[in-house]
Parts: C-alpha cells; sequence; structure tokens
C-alpha cells in the first residue's frame, strides 16, 4: 500500500485529504506540524509527502530543505500544498526540490491526479510488496508467497486476500466483500464468498487462520 506523509496544520484539510486518499487505498499518516513528521520520516519507510507550508515551529521550507538534504530520503517525492499562491512562491517551492505544487483552495481529484502521475514516474515506488504475518503479495507482478514459498491463487482468490490485507481488523459483510470482488450484490450468491474463502485458508495453510469468521455478518482479517 502507497504510503502518504501529511504535514497539514488544518485538521479539515487534514480530514479531508486522509478520507479522499483512503478510498484510493492509499494510506495516510498525518502530523499537524512538521517537526512531527520529520520525526515519523526518521524512523519510517514513506513513498511520497504532502507538506503545508505555513506550519507552526519548523517551517514547510525548512522541512523541504532538510529532506532534500539528507541521503536517507532525499528522493521521496513532495507535493507542496499551500495559500501561498502566487508565481513567486510557486518557483521558489519547486526550485527548492518539490517535485509539484498545489495553491488553496485546491480539487481533490486533482490532488489524487498529481499523486498518480507521480507515481506513474517512479516505478520503484509504484511497485509495492504487502507483506503482514509471513504473507507477501508483490501487487505489480500478482505474486504471493508464504514464508517465502509461492503459492497459487485464482484471480478471484488474489483479489480476496488482497482486499482483507489491505484492511486490518476490520469486518466486511459477504455482501460489501462481493461487491468489491466480484462487482455485484446478492444475498443468493454469498455462499461463493463462504467457498473462496475456504479454499483461500487451504492455499495459506497454517497461515490462512488470520482470516476470521464473524458469525452472521462476515469475515475480517485478524492481524
Amino acid at each position: 500500500m502507497i504510503k502518504v506523509l501529511v504535514i497539514e496544520d488544518h485538521e479539515e484539510i487534514r480530514d479531508l485529504i486522509s478520507y479522499n486518499l483512503g478510498k484510493e487505498s492509499f494510506e495516510t499518516i498525518c502530523f499537524d506540524n512538521a517537526n512531527e513528521g520529520l520525526i515519523h520520516l526518521e524512523n519510517n519507510d514513506v513513498d511520497i509527502i504532502l507538506l503545508d507550508l505555513m506550519l507552526p515551529g519548523l517551517k514547510g521550507m525548512q522541512f523541504l530543505q532538510i529532506v532534500r538534504n539528507n541521503k536517507k530520503y532525499s528522493g521521496v517525492p513532495i507535493i507542496i500544498i499551500s495559500a501561498k499562491n502566487t508565481e513567486q512562491d510557486i518557483i521558489n517551492g519547486l526550485e527548492m526540490g518539490a517535485d509539484d505544487y498545489l495553491t488553496k483552495p485546491f480539487s481533490i481529484k486533482i490532488l489524487i491526479a498529481k499523486i498518480n502521475a507521480i507515481l506513474r514516474r517512479n516505478p520503484a515506488i509504484k511497485s509495492k510488496v504487502i507483506s503482514i504475518n509471513g504473507i507477501n503479495i508483490d501487487t505489480n507482478n500478482y505474486v504471493v508467497t508464504v514464508d517465502g514459498e509461492e503459492i497459487s491463487l485464482t484471480n478471484k482468490e488474489y483479489e480476496l486476500l488482497q482486499l482483507l490485507l489491505k484492511h486490518p481488523k476490520r469486518v466486511f459483510t459477504r455482501n460489501q466483500i462481493l461487491n468489491a470482488v466480484w462487482g455485484y450484490e446478492s444475498d443468493v450468491y454469498t455462499r461463493t464468498v463462504d467457498t473462496h474463502v475456504s479454499s483461500l485458508r487451504k492455499k495459506l495453510g497454517t497461515r490462512g487462520s488470520f482470516i476470521k469468521s464473524v458469525p452472521k455478518i462476515g469475515y475480517r482479517a485478524d492481524i
């Protein structure tokens, strides 16, 4: 899953970004100041940073300079999202090392398009492996391994596994799984979900026990 670090001191904007990126299957890590964002970056990998400029404490431009001067994470793409909207503000941001610049107020659709454009320019970022409890999914090559051994899944089993691993602890009804994996909802076909879950558990071996049944509701990834 693509990890997006959001540094924005306005709660409503943070929530707006987090909610909409979550719908696009991005994982967002949000801070209201650059100091905490920098501490997180020191100890965790992220794939892209969304950065406000007018922040309390460490300013956005200072954060940008620190990131670009540190070899550990200098290559992480950064999109500035700022109310500073003059031509010179944008030029300064780009010359300091930002990959793109978006002025407030902004369109969330344009933001998502800019993120996806950066990911297309950086295939190494887009090629991601979901790795949880010995189960690895190479989302670029559609390869699944369990404790280092490749297993063969059908397309629907693969999509079902990916859905559960992307949303650990979340309970999915059978109809929600049908809609997400098969593209339709119908109580008549909920048995299809049970059949695929059973098959997937067997193929995952001892690791398959992470898929928990929720009586009269559906399933969750208990990891």
